[in-house]
């Protein structure tokens, strides 16, 4: 049995740590101490580090945490990750022992376009391409490349539990209510993750069945949001990347 523990790092990032009492990997890393913290306090070796994209806040401990467990460290393929010593891929597999696991790579191009997740035991580490009720920014891909991204998410089980890399629920759940606000899901999410941030507990791993009951930015085929994007583009009939990108392009004037 695996345990699944989201550790706040920086101002709002979560490193995933999964371990079975003897043995974790971890995943986007940007902040070494509070992983380090975590491993002593409990006994545990680091075997393997998961690296979703290149952003500093994802890979800022790969170096330190390499010499001080010999870990593995499965990264995409970019000369901006330190320390990598496995290339990974969409469609590859990831064979532990020390934790027994598998994992397979998914292509999850589109907030950057190295981006990769990891699946495996029903838990998608997705990083930045899904947040809690949100999505990432797209600094490198275009909607096209991100709403292929989010079809493969969309295609595995509604069981599937969600490790995103940022604790951003609450503000993308006020967004939500922007484009979908007669949503009754999204009103009972916003509740419920109210209530746990409000005692300081993470709203995260989410399912994949909550994200897409409430997730504006993975209902593109639902009526509602066409006929959002249908408003906001002025025009009948938008493609689901377009239904996608009307909801970007709202939530980035939204921040302001």
């Amino acid at each position: 049995m695996l345990t699944l523990i989201p550790l706040p790092a920086f101002d709002d990032n979560y490193i995933w740590a999964w371990h079975d009492g003897r043995h974790a990997i971890a995943v986007d890393p940007g902040d070494p101490a509070p992983l380090i913290a975590f491993l002593d306090a409990s006994g545990l070796s680091l075997t393997a580090v998961l690296i979703t994209h290149h952003h500093r806040d994802h890979t800022g401990g790969n170096v330190l945490l390499r010499q001080r467990y010999g870990c593995a460290i499965h990264a995409p393929d970019n000369p901006r990750i330190p320390g990598v010593t496995h290339v990974v891929r969409g469609g590859d597999s990831i064979e532990l022992t020390e934790p027994p696991l598998r994992l397979r790579v998914l292509a999850t191009p589109g907030h950057t376009l190295d981006h990769v997740s990891y699946l495996g035991e029903g838990v998608l580490f997705c990083g930045d391409t899904v947040f809690g009720c949100g999505c990432g920014k797209l600094f490198e891909g275009d909607a096209e490349t991100m709403t292929a991204s989010l079809e493969a998410i969309l295609a595995l089980p509604d069981a599937t539990r969600v490790c995103c890399a940022h604790e951003y629920t609450l503000s993308n759940i006020a967004f939500a209510k922007t484009v979908d606000g007669a949503n009754p899901a999204l009103l009972a999410r916003e509740s419920a993750d109210g209530a746990l941030r409000a005692r300081n507990a993470p709203t995260l791993p989410s399912t994949l069945a909550l994200e897409k009951a409430t997730n504006p930015f993975l209902r593109f085929h639902e009526p509602e949001m066409k006929a959002f994007a249908s408003r906001y583009l002025k025009r009948p009939d938008p493609t689901p990347a377009e239904v996608f990108g009307a909801i970007r392009a709202a939530k980035d004037a939204w921040d302001g």
